[in-house]
C-alpha cells in the first residue's frame, strides 16, 4: 500500500530543542543510561518548583474549573494582565486586548495564523526561538532572518534587520530577553526597530516571556510602552518566571494602533474561538502569581540559586581552550561559541550526537536555532552546581578529544 506522508507544510518545520538528538537521548535513557540534560529550559525537572501560593489557589478553585471559560478567558486573570502592563508603562490596554492561551506558545501559533498568507515575510532574529521559524511557515508566510551580532553582546543588528525589509514584509519579531542568548536589549535598540515598524508599517511581536529572570540588577523595558502608533503583539507567561511550565498558562496582549487592526483583530477573536479556551486551571494561576509574592528575585540576586549557576557555568565553559560565551544578562541559557580553527565542526548536529553518545550529556546543537553556521551550541544552567560542574566537565573532556583528534 501507498505510504501515509506528512504535510508538505512540514518541509521547512524544525524544533530541535526535541528533534533527533533527543530521541537518541531517550533511546539511552530505555537502556539504562543516565543523561545530564543541557537541552531544555523545563525548570521544574531541576526542582526549581511554582510558588506555593500558586499551586494552593489552582488546588481550591479546582473543583469550580471543568467548564470552559470565555474564548479569550477569565475575566480577573485578564484584569491581572491590564495591571501588569500598566506596571510595564504599556498605555491603553483594556481587558478585551487579552488573550489566555494553553502556554504563549498557542498564541504565537495563532496570531501568525491570523496574520499571514503565502508570500508574506516575517523578520526573525538568528538565532531565534525556533517555533517562530516553524509558525511562519506553518502560517503559509515565509521567515526572513535577521542577524543579532555576538560581538555586540547579542543585540539585533539593526541595520541588517533594514536591509531585510521588503514590500512583502508583515511584522517583525523580538525575543526580549532572548532565548538562546540571554541577551537583554537596552531601550536605545528598541527604539530604533520601533522606528523602523514605524516607518515601514509593520508589526512587533514582543516575547517577553522572561522578564523577570534578569540578574546584576538590570532592568527590563516593554518594547510596547515606547510607542502607541506602532501595532505591537507581547506575549508571556507564568512558565518560566514563575516555574510553571506544565501549567501551560500564557497571555498575549494587543496594544498600540488598534484601528489600523481591526480586521486581524477580528483574525485573532475568530481562532480563540475555535480553540473555545485556554485551560481553566491555568488561568486560575495567573492573577495569584501576577499578585503575590515576586520569588524570582531571589533565584536571580546575587547569591540566589540562578545567579550562581549562570556564573559557574559561564566561568566553567571559558576555562575551556577555544570555548567564548557572551555572559548572559536574562533567561536560562547561554550560547557557547566554538573556535572554529580548534573545532573545524562541519555537521554540529553529529556533533551533538556524538557528545551524547560518548558524555552522555544533551545539549542542542546552534543551527537548531536558525544560526546558519556550525560553531554554537545552547546549554540551560537550570542544574544544581554539582550537576553544572559534572556535565561541563564532561564537555571539557569531549572537546580536548576533539580538539586532539583534528590538530594538525
Amino acid at each position: 500500500m501507498k505510504p501515509i506522508a506528512k504535510s508538505s507544510k512540514l518541509e521547512n518545520v524544525g524544533y530541535d530543542i526535541r528533534g533527533p538528538v533527543l530521541d537518541k537521548a531517550r533511546q539511552m535513557e530505555d537502556e539504562g543510561q543516565k543523561i545530564i540534560k543541557l537541552n531544555i529550559g523545563n525548570v521544574a525537572a531541576f526542582g526549581l518548583m511554582p510558588p506555593d501560593e500558586i499551586i494552593q489557589d489552582m488546588i481550591r478553585n479546582l473543583p469550580e474549573a471543568a467548564g470552559y471559560t470565555d474564548s479569550k478567558g477569565l475575566f480577573a486573570p485578564r484584569k491581572a494582565v491590564v495591571h501588569y502592563c500598566q506596571e510595564k508603562g504599556i498605555k491603553g490596554v483594556m481587558v478585551d486586548d487579552v488573550y489566555l492561551g494553553n502556554g504563549a506558545s498557542e498564541l504565537i501559533a495563532f496570531s501568525m495564523n491570523a496574520l499571514l498568507d503565502a508570500g508574506d515575510e516575517v523578520l526573525i532574529p538568528s538565532p531565534d526561538y525556533p517555533l517562530y521559524t516553524a509558525v511562519v511557515s506553518l502560517s503559509g508566510g515565509t521567515p526572513v532572518h535577521y542577524r543579532c551580532d555576538e560581538g555586540s553582546g547579542w543585540l539585533p543588528d539593526l541595520d541588517d534587520m533594514r536591509a531585510k525589509i521588503t514590500p512583502h514584509t508583515k511584522a517583525l519579531v523580538i525575543i526580549n530577553p532572548n532565548n538562546p542568548t540571554g541577551a537583554l536589549y537596552p531601550d536605545e535598540v528598541l527604539r530604533g526597530i520601533v522606528e523602523l515598524a514605524r516607518e515601514h508599517g509593520l508589526i512587533v511581536f514582543a516575547d517577553e516571556i522572561y522578564d523577570k529572570t534578569l540578574y546584576d540588577g538590570v532592568t527590563h523595558t516593554s518594547i510596547a510602552s515606547l510607542a502607541e502608533d506602532v501595532l505591537f503583539l507581547t506575549f508571556n507567561g507564568l512558565s518560566k518566571n514563575y516555574r510553571s511550565c506544565g501549567y501551560r498558562s500564557g497571555w498575549m496582549v494587543v496594544s498600540g494602533d488598534k484601528k489600523r487592526a481591526k480586521d486581524y483583530i477580528e483574525g485573532l477573536n475568530m481562532l480563540a474561538s475555535m480553540r473555545l479556551c485556554a485551560n481553566t486551571p491555568g488561568q486560575l494561576a495567573i492573577q495569584t502569581a501576577l499578585g503575590g509574592y515576586q520569588s524570582i528575585k531571589d533565584l536571580v540576586a546575587p547569591g540566589g540559586r540562578l545567579a550562581r549557576q549562570r556564573d559557574l557555568a559561564h566561568d566553567l565553559l571559558t576555562q575551556i581552550p577555544g570555548v567564548s560565551v557572551v555572559k548572559p544578562k536574562a533567561a536560562l541559557y547561554m550560547f557557547p561559541r566554538l573556535d572554529p580553527k580548534m573545532y573545524p565542526i562541519a555537521d554540529d548536529q553529529q556533533f551533538a550526537y556524538d557528545l551524547l553518545a560518548q558524555e552522555k550529556v544533551l545539549i542542542v546543537q546552534g543551527t537548531g536555532f536558525n544560526w546558519p553556521d556550525h560553531d554554537h551550541f545552547r546549554v540551560v544552567f537550570l542544574p544544581n552546581t554539582d550537576d553544572l560542574t559534572e556535565a561541563i566537565g564532561r564537555i571539557a573532556r569531549f572537546l580536548d578529544g576533539y580538539r586532539k583528534r583534528h590538530s594538525s
